[in-house]
């Protein structure tokens, strides 16, 4: 199918999900010369295409256009014309390149990044996400993707007394954050960025704000999120979604300040069941889409359809993101 400048393209690695590929994939049409500025004027004008076609799907890859730069990103998330989202209350070590775009977690090489919803452990999440490779890697590094909705049905289906318990109780999230980043860990984030800054009485009443509690330690804050719902309904498609980062905090939740298996229970606090938790975690992995980067990619996710992980890699990579309301 395409509409105007744009094309639906076939890509190994895609897979059939609910009678459509997944992800969508688009590239330009072959009669088109493309160049940023005819890329950004056809966003704005099929825009209602696009986003039916992520209504669908969740997910769209833009490939094989003209995107090279941080600047360039930028302009392509621009024109779709969402409202950025402020980066408070995640736990991932980023920093700002330009305009709307941060580099994605700066987590090192080797360490897998568990699947989630973007900040699904603070109640202001963003609705949707950029990705960019403005560097692929030299090997490894994809960004998996799944359908939420069908890890919630697999997992109904798999261990209803486990779900109707997050369904009623939600899920807390406990995190002890350092004053400064990480880079070492994948959850590095320290408390001065994750609240935006540096005075303790700003942190507190940004974390108010969220309904997260702070208690201040020496060297650092123990946060604590919650209860906050694990399962929600994604009332744009009518159908519940698994979404939560329940399998990112137990399994990945890690360093020297931090034990995964303390990082979240059950909303009245009694301990998440392990053997539940990583089979939650294959079936994730067995449901997913990992696609290899190309340089110039653009990946356009709906957050509360899809989660998303990080595999490990060689160096090079620089993947760059964008946060949306």
């Amino acid at each position: 199918m395409a509409a105007g400048s744009f094309a639906e393209v076939l890509i190994p690695h895609q897979k059939s999900k609910d009678g459509f590929l997944f992800p969508t994939v688009i590239s330009p049409n072959s009669q088109v010369g493309f160049n940023l500025s005819l890329l950004a004027e056809s966003i704005r004008e099929q825009k209602p295409w696009l986003e039916a076609l992520l209504h669908s799907s969740g997910a769209i890859l833009l490939r094989g256009f003209p995107v090279k730069t941080a600047l360039d990103f930028n302009e392509v998330v621009e024109a779709f014309g969402y409202d950025e989202l402020p980066y408070v209350g995640g736990a991932a070590p980023r920093s700002n390149v330009f305009g709307r775009v941060f580099t994605a977690n700066e987590s090192p090489p080797d360490q897998k990044i568990p699947f989630h919803h973007e900040m699904a452990q603070v109640p202001e999440f963003p609705s949707k996400l950029f990705f960019f490779c403005e560097v692929e890697p030299l090997s490894g590094g994809e960004t998996p993707i799944v359908l939420s909705h069908l890890i919630y049905e697999t997992m109904k289906e798999r261990y209803p007394e486990f779900v109707e318990r997050l369904e009623e109780h939600g899920l807390i999230y406990t995190r002890i954050l350092g004053a400064g980043d990480d880079l070492s860990s994948p959850i590095g984030r320290g408390w001065q960025s994750t609240f935006l800054t540096q005075d303790k009485s700003t942190a507190e009443e940004r974390a108010t704000r969220l309904g997260m509690k702070l208690e201040w330690l020496e060297d650092g804050v123990k946060t604590v999120m919650g209860p906050i719902p694990a399962i929600k309904f994604d009332k744009m498609r009518g159908r519940k979604i698994w979404f939560n980062s329940m399998v990112a905090a137990y399994t990945g939740w890690k360093d020297t300040r931090n034990d995964p298996e303390r990082a979240v229970t059950f909303g009245d606090g009694t301990p998440l069941p392990a053997n539940i938790i990583y089979d939650c975690l294959e079936i994730l992995d067995e449901e997913s889409v990992a696609i290899p980067w190309r340089k110039g990619d653009v990946l356009l996710l709906d957050n509360l359809a899809i989660l998303h992980s990080r595999r490990p890699f060689d160096p090079p990579r620089r993947i760059l993101a964008s946060l949306c309301k």
